[in-house]
């Protein structure tokens, strides 16, 4: 069975740094080298709700990692059985966040508190 993997790119000032999701090792490598949190975006093609979601999360783009995982893929088929009818479903740093839409102070109170427990660990 051929296995497909995703990739991310982690951006660190001028490096590009390319990890593997097959496993949660390179959400952690590219998270802990940037020390910014992971949202992971549950998708599928099309899906005009995660393209709205992802405009109104644009202006906080800076302060995280996106991760879009499509739940169409065989590998994926757990998250698809799960989310079927509930996309986007949004997860932060591999905790369940939110679904159907972003709400944003919901997002932004869950972001800084990460943030803030992140300032002593530089």
């Amino acid at each position: 069975m051929e296995r497909k993997q995703t990739m991310i790119f982690c951006f660190l000032s001028r490096t590009v740094q390319l990890a593997s999701t097959s496993s949660l090792l390179g959400r952690q490598l590219c998270s802990a080298s940037t020390n910014k949190p992971v949202l992971t975006l549950f998708t599928k093609k099309p899906c005009p709700l995660c393209d709205e979601a992802k405009e109104v999360l644009e202006p906080y783009k800076r302060r995280f990692i996106l991760q879009e995982v499509d739940i169409t893929l065989p590998e994926n088929s757990a998250w698809y059985n799960k989310y079927k009818y509930d996309i986007p479903v949004f997860h932060l740093n591999g905790k369940f966040l939110m679904k159907h839409q972003v709400d944003i102070q919901k997002f932004e109170e869950q972001l800084m508190k990460l943030e803030m427990g992140n300032d002593g660990n530089h």
